[in-house]
């Protein structure tokens, strides 16, 4: 059976004492995993988070996003430095959480258009910096798995073609990729096939509904999804993202303005929900 994760930015965007007792029920629930947003700028709160959150025996992974001031697809170089430094902090931070996977869209800034289509160029400028992000995430023992997001929130990648094109492109081993199952619900003709298209450098996967709210309460095609992941074999974590307006400041920066789901009815529905599915389709 697949790790089961859940992603507590349900709950907050910061890395602190308040998400103990979170953890703590996460864990109660029967989870493998915490996901965290690395955001925060407090370095300590990480590493004590992290030995609280092993010590729980649970593992970790996390997610970040980059803003356009630091976007690795920028034509000014300084721009793309300011990306890397951004990534390889990430990293650290990450490193200091005890995660092995670093997930999220941080091939281009989060939602900073261009008003045109993604150009080669672009893939080139992405791919150069997430090798040597990569090379800094191997000394760490961390995969990044980079995010195809829907149309509405990037333009470089939206399609697991766009993403595997730049997964190749950038050629780490430490650089592979991930599905969300909301963007692809969006963005893909068929989740099936989209699932067997980036299968070769796939790591890591969003459970998450249309709506963001808990999985299996909506109209992805869960079926499909499962019986894919089943048919190609993965073996990588299965993490639910869903979203609320608990954290309103982080609420507000991605577009949530209602809650979807309760979340702990997300968080203990959610993984009856993964088990049943995974039990179902022999995953």
């Amino acid at each position: 059976m697949n790790k089961i994760g859940f992603n507590v930015l349900a709950w907050s965007a910061s890395v602190s004492d308040d998400l103990k007792p979170i953890i703590e029920r996460l864990k109660e629930i029967g989870y493998d995993g915490v996901e965290f947003f690395v955001g925060s700028p407090d370095a300590k709160a990480y590493k004590e988070i992290g030995e609280f959150t092993a010590n729980a025996g649970l593992e970790s992974s996390t997610v970040f996003v980059l803003g356009p001031d630091e976007n690795p697809i920028d034509a000014d170089a300084k721009v793309r430095a300011k990306a890397l430094d951004k990534m390889k902090w990430t990293i650290d931070r990450s490193h200091d959480l005890g995660a092995k996977v670093i997930c999220g869209p941080f091939h281009s800034a989060f939602s900073t258009f261009a008003q045109r289509a993604p150009n080669e160029d672009e893939y080139s400028r992405s791919a150069e910096v997430l090798y040597q992000a990569g090379e800094h995430a191997k000394q760490a023992g961390i995969v990044l798995t980079p995010e195809a997001l829907n149309r509405f929130e990037c333009y470089l990648c939206n399609t697991m073609d766009q993403l595997l094109h730049l997964i190749n492109k950038t050629n780490h081993p430490n650089v592979l990729a991930m599905f969300d199952t909301h963007h692809a619900n969006i963005e893909e003709k068929n989740l099936g096939d989209a699932i067997r298209k980036i299968a070769p450098v796939l790591h890591h996967v969003h459970i998450s509904e249309n709506d963001r709210g808990t999985p299996g309460s909506g109209h992805v095609p869960w079926d499909d999804t499962f019986a894919t992941l089943a048919e190609i074999k993965f073996k990588g974590w299965l993490t639910i993202e869903g979203f609320t307006r608990n954290d309103p400041d982080f609420a507000n920066s991605i577009g949530v303005w209602r809650d979807f789901s309760e979340p702990w009815e997300m968080a203990e529905n959610g993984y009856k929900f993964i088990k049943m599915m995974g039990e179902k389709h022999g995953l």
